[in-house]
């Protein structure tokens, strides 16, 4: 009877710390990258019509942050810029867009101005006057839509080929290509920028997540990549339910229709989605089993049961994860590379660094096989590639943006 005593004892004791150490554990929890509101910009009112929006987006953020979720940014996307501009000189319109920049830095905000080019009856007119806009600005983000339903638009990968190295030259250590990105087959209302635009009267809104640290917690115990699959399914599945219901909370008080969570689970530097990757590996990132995990995330994300927006897929941004920027810098990891991984995740081909020799033809091939790998899987991908002016293969790179690490630049193939 003694025995059995202190064996109940100890257990008891036992499972109590137990207990404790699991109620003391952090649970992953994720961020909220961005509240994306979508408006229908009059710019003859436009000042009035931000000063409304920031009041509904500031209370969205309040009303997420209230429910334990940090908001890093909010977001504002316009329609294609060419249609408020329209019968301005250029020198009006930059000045314009000189304005609506400082703005957007006063009220700390992101603004993108939607793309240059959206149709295969667009000019490179617009693409070149928004290269002029991205360089004189610093909150603004524009794109060039390159591929659609009908086909590949090989002027605008020529186009888009060109603006990426204007901005490489015109711009401070070649930043301005962060705030700009080829898109194909991107669907309107995504949250995340460059790519974001919309095509119709506004008045909406988008959320986008920053959940690696989730996938990170999702994998670090598993086994396999099954079990992995079903521990990322019941961690993000929680939280993206919950956001979508605060979500649907918001569109109720704003008046503002909701249109969807971006899933895609972004990274920041070490809150790492190479990181998470590797943990479930066992080997660096590139290494075999890393397709399987790639694939692994992205089949929960797409199969979660809220309204989905954007990319919802793996992203894989080279600068924007210390991982990866790591393996990138080791050479271990090519453009090829990426586009193979594209096949099965996300955004394709983003904030890749390049050297500054890198010419308009090599970069005008890098987009049109992500356009074609889009157009061929009818997926959302896009091009944010970083040529470096005056750097070579073996330099650093030299980007200050708290969003961007630095990488040891590699020969192109």
């Amino acid at each position: 009877m003694r025995t059995r005593f202190w064996a109940v004892l100890l257990l008891t004791m036992f499972l109590a710390i137990a207990g404790t150490a699991l109620a003391q554990a952090p649970v992953a929890v994720p961020k909220i990258r961005t509240v994306t509101a979508f408006i229908q910009l009059d710019r003859s009112r436009y000042r009035e019509q931000i000063a409304e929006t920031l009041i509904k987006l500031r209370q969205a953020k309040e009303t997420f942050e209230q429910a334990g979720y940090e908001v890093q940014t909010i977001r504002i996307t316009t329609q294609p810029f060419p249609e408020y501009v329209r019968g301005l000189s250029k020198e009006q319109v930059l000045a314009f867009f000189r304005d609506y920049d400082a703005l957007a830095r006063k009220e700390n905000f992101a603004a993108s101005i939607g793309p240059a080019m959206r149709s295969a009856v667009d000019d490179g007119a617009s693409a070149e006057l928004l290269g002029e806009i991205l360089s004189t600005t610093a909150a603004l983000n524009g794109s060039i839509i390159v591929a659609g339903d009908d086909g590949i638009r090989w002027e605008a990968v020529r186009a888009a080929a060109r603006l990426m190295k204007d901005l490489e030259e015109h711009t401070e250590h070649s930043r301005g290509n962060f705030s700009f990105a080829a898109t194909a087959m991107l669907a309107p209302h995504a949250p995340f920028f460059p790519g974001s635009y919309h095509d119709d009267g506004g008045g909406e809104f988008a959320v986008g997540l920053q959940s690696a640290n989730v996938v990170a917690a999702a994998f670090a115990s598993a086994s396999d990549a099954g079990a992995a699959g079903k521990a990322l399914e019941s961690a993000l599945g929680i939280h993206a339910r919950k956001v979508e219901e605060i979500a649907r909370q918001i569109e109720s008080k704003t008046g503002w229709k909701y249109m969807g969570l971006d899933l895609s689970p972004a990274p920041l530097k070490d809150v790492s989605i190479g990181a998470a990757i590797e943990n479930l590996t066992h080997a660096r990132f590139g290494s075999g089993g890393t397709m399987t995990a790639v694939a692994t995330i992205t089949g929960v994300l797409r199969g979660l049961p809220v309204q989905h927006a954007g990319f919802s897929g793996l992203m894989l941004p080279i600068l924007e994860d210390s991982v990866l920027t790591q393996r990138w810098s080791e050479g271990r990891l090519n453009v090829d590379d990426m586009l193979a991984y594209s096949a099965i995740c996300g955004t394709g081909l983003d904030t890749i660094p390049l050297p500054g020799d890198v010419t308009q033809e090599q970069l005008e091939k890098m987009i049109g096989d992500m356009a074609t790998l889009a157009v061929k899987l009818h997926k959302p991908l896009s091009a944010r590639l970083l040529p470096v002016s005056g750097k070579k293969a073996g330099d650093r790179t030299e980007f200050d943006n708290p969003f961007l690490g630095n990488a040891t630049l590699q020969p192109l193939p």
